[in-house]
C-alpha cells in the first residue's frame, strides 16, 4: 500500500518555465524517503543515471568482437 502524499505547504513546490509543478527539497525532506524517480531537488542524492559499471558491454567497457 503506497503512503498519502503530503498536503502541500508554501514552499514544497514552484512551477518551472513549461508550467510543470517541481517539488521542492523542503517537501522531500519532510516526506522522509526517496521514490527514486530522479526528482531535481532530491536531498537524498539519489540520479536517474545508472553508474556505469566496468565490464559492461552496454557502456563500451565489455570485450568486442
Amino acid at each position: 500500500m503506497a503512503p498519502k502524499p503530503l498536503p502541500l505547504e508554501p514552499g514544497d513546490v514552484y512551477f518551472n518555465e513549461q508550467g510543470l509543478m517541481v517539488f521542492t527539497e523542503q517537501y522531500h525532506k519532510r516526506r522522509g524517503f526517496c521514490c527514486k524517480s530522479g526528482c531535481k531537488h532530491c536531498p537524498y542524492g539519489f540520479s536517474k543515471e545508472a553508474p556505469k559499471q566496468p565490464g559492461n558491454p552496454s557502456n563500451g567497457g565489455g570485450k568486442s568482437g
